[in-house]
């Protein structure tokens, strides 16, 4: 017998519906709906609360093929979070931008390093592309460390691909602007992500 199975005759036996099952475990009712359906498992820490209600093992509940079905969806999570934890705060990390003196600008003939918020000597086309870059880079970051949680596939499928977009324009613009500090900070941040993004894979 199946997991979703088994879970479905327990219920039953207590005469439970998903939606009392769901707030006995502290679960919301598409979680039970889903697992009872076949379509995932719980995670571990679920599946020792149902092992308690039902005051069954989880040897008795799993087969030894789900238990590692389970482990891997595990892992696979975990990485998956420090993949957003990552790259999320690389993102924010762009703040630092508007205050570190990392553009350099040529004021009376001496070039002087200065912050991007005390940029001035450039034209207002270059200005709002890097203004554009960095803040939505900070908002990205913001995002991924925010919604960590959300499962909407558009989201989960886009996410780090928005954040190595915005990356790369990055350090293009800033190499084409002749900022390089700038551009090897992000070169950095860039090969970061890239490192994380190898390793899940």
């Amino acid at each position: 017998m199946e997991f979703n199975e088994k879970l479905q005759e327990l219920r039953k036996q207590k005469n439970l519906t998903q939606e009392e099952l769901a707030k006995a475990l502290f679960v919301s009712r598409t979680a039970v709906s889903k697992w009872e359906s076949g379509k995932g498992y719980p995670g571990i820490d679920s599946l020792r609360a149902i092992a308690a209600f039902f005051d069954v093992t989880v040897d008795q509940l799993l087969s030894s093929e789900q238990v590692l079905t389970i482990a891997k969806e595990e892992q696979n999570k975990k990485e998956k979070h420090v993949c957003d934890l990552v790259y999320g705060f690389l993102d924010c990390c762009v703040l630092s931008f508007l205050f570190l003196p990392l553009f350099a600008q040529k004021t009376n003939g001496i070039i002087q390093e200065v912050s991007l918020i005390s940029l001035t000597e450039i034209s207002l086309h270059s200005k709002a592309a890097f203004y554009f870059v960095v803040l939505g880079m900070i908002v990205w970051g913001i995002l991924t460390l925010a919604l960590q949680n959300c499962s909407k596939p558009l989201w989960i499928k886009n996410k780090s691909n928005v954040s190595l977009l915005f990356n790369s324009a990055g350090i293009i613009l800033f190499i084409a602007s002749l900022q390089p500090y700038a551009a090897v900070l992000l070169f950095i941040f860039l090969m970061i992500k890239f490192l994380i993004r190898s390793k899940k894979q």
